[in-house]
């Protein structure tokens, strides 16, 4: 049944009147309609953001959790880590305290040695004995600078080696090395020449003299012809310090990596060179540690030119040093007077013996008390103090030099003996103006500095 139907029992009118409100109602059902539709539609988004939202929580959940355990697991490799490096840094501190303190001790055999050594190789006459104390002369020496350059090492990594920068007289420290070279040069036929100088430089008298003796150790030790020169220049506000060589060079693709531990280069494998390649690592380090410069210029196959530049200074006045040959060594030292003191007595003896060949009148003592009976002979008045630094009871060698100058009233050169390499031993010999000899002591090199301060 339809809606004509069921209004055909009204009126016309009244029929006209319901089809009017029927059309009404269904307008506004229609309206009804389409708002419930929409509402369940904005229910269904809402349902699912809803959902939506309820996943991404657990996912966040999820990722925080993991994040959590990520970061713990973190903060535990750097609790291990930090453990580690703590470890590392006792380890080296451990390293750095033990090499220190048995440096004295690791060299002090080598020092005796090197100083008997030299006396019985003056005392031999027949060729064979020489050439056999030469060849235990050399194996002393690559002990040496074996040792040497492992504490260098060790020093360096550690921030041991502090430089004690002050005004360096070149002249002396090149009077030095030519005396420790010149043989050695002289037994391989090469020339060895050095300019004297009165230049200065801004630098730590030690680590300089270091540097270039490990310079010119390389340069005689890879140069099979021709020779060595050691020479300094001033350029403008700097003093440049020059070793030269007529060795193979160096190839350009090493020239980089030459400074560097453990490297020896092409020219050291065929000379069948022993040791670790340690000395120009040294040199880097050392002179990274004093702020000079370093510059390497080398061709291969005509050989090679290390330069140092330090800041220039103004040398004081000082008195020339006279150079003396070795065959007039008695006649320089006769009558002279020193006084030896050190508590090795292997070390005072090979002491003694050598200075005595040198015509020195040398009276030895092993501590303060030995030295207060020395000094009680009012005929011996010491020219020159040569006291080891580090000796028993925790005296020490300017304890000596102190006493001596203050019994007679004068300021008596000394030399202060060490194997300590530290500044304090730099400070104490500059404190009381004293010269310091590093062991092992090569006697080329005491008997260069004693004619210096004798002079």
């Amino acid at each position: 049944m339809n809606d004509e139907d069921d209004l055909s029992d009204y009126p016309l009118s009244r029929q006209t009147d319901l089809r009017r409100v029927v059309d009404k109602l269904r307008k506004i059902n229609a309206a009804l309609m389409r708002r419930v539709e929409r509402s369940m539609d904005q229910q269904a988004t809402s349902f699912s953001l809803f959902q939506t939202a309820i996943n991404q929580e657990a996912q966040i959940r999820r990722r925080t959790e993991e994040l959590n355990f990520a970061l713990t697991k973190l903060a535990q490799t750097n609790l291990e880590l930090s453990e580690a490096r703590d470890e590392a840094e006792r380890a080296n501190v451990f390293k750095t305290r033990f090499f220190t303190s048995v440096g004295h001790d690791l060299l002090q055999p080598l020092h005796a040695a090197r100083l008997t050594l030299s006396e019985l190789t003056e005392a031999q006459s027949d060729a064979d004995q020489k050439k056999l104390a030469q060849n235990i002369s050399t194996a002393l020496v690559s002990i040496e600078e074996l040792l040497t350059s492992i504490l260098d090492i060790s020093k360096l990594e550690a921030g041991v080696f502090v430089p004690n920068v002050q005004h360096v007289s070149l002249g002396a420290i090149f009077e030095q090395l030519a005396n420790s070279l010149e043989p050695v040069t002289r037994r391989k036929g090469l020339r060895f020449r050095w300019r004297p100088t009165e230049l200065a430089v801004s630098s730590d008298p030690l680590m300089l003299r270091r540097i270039l003796q490990n310079l010119l150790a390389n340069a005689a030790h890879y140069t099979d012809s021709g020779g060595v020169l050691l020479a300094a220049r001033a350029r403008g506000s700097e003093v440049v310090i020059e070793v030269w060589d007529t060795g193979p060079g160096i190839p350009l693709q090493e020239q980089h990596h030459i400074f560097e531990e453990f490297q020896r280069g092409t020219a050291s494998e065929r000379a069948g060179a022993a040791g670790f390649g340690l000395g120009l690592a040294i040199v880097r380090r050392m002179v990274d540690a004093l702020g000079h410069q370093l510059v390497l210029r080398s061709i291969e196959g005509h050989g090679s030119r290390f330069s140092v530049l330090a800041p220039s200074t103004s040398a004081p006045e000082t008195a020339k040093v006279r150079r003396n040959s070795t065959n007039d060594v008695t006649s320089f030292f006769g009558a002279k007077q020193a006084i030896i003191v050190d508590d090795d007595l292997t070390v005072l003896g090979a002491m003694q013996t050598l200075l005595l060949r040198w015509g020195v009148d040398v009276r030895p003592a092993r501590d303060l008390e030995d030295v207060d009976d020395i000094l009680a002979d009012p005929t011996f008045r010491p020219a020159i103090i040569l006291a080891d630094h580090h000796l028993d009871d925790g005296v020490f060698g300017f304890d000596v030099v102190q006493r001596v100058r203050s019994r007679l009233t004068a300021d008596i050169p000394a030399v202060l003996i060490t194997a300590d390499q530290t500044e304090s031993a730099a400070e104490a010999a500059q404190k009381l103006n004293c010269e310091l000899l590093l062991k092992p002591v090569r006697p080329g090199e005491l008997r260069a500095l004693m004619k210096h301060l004798i002079g």
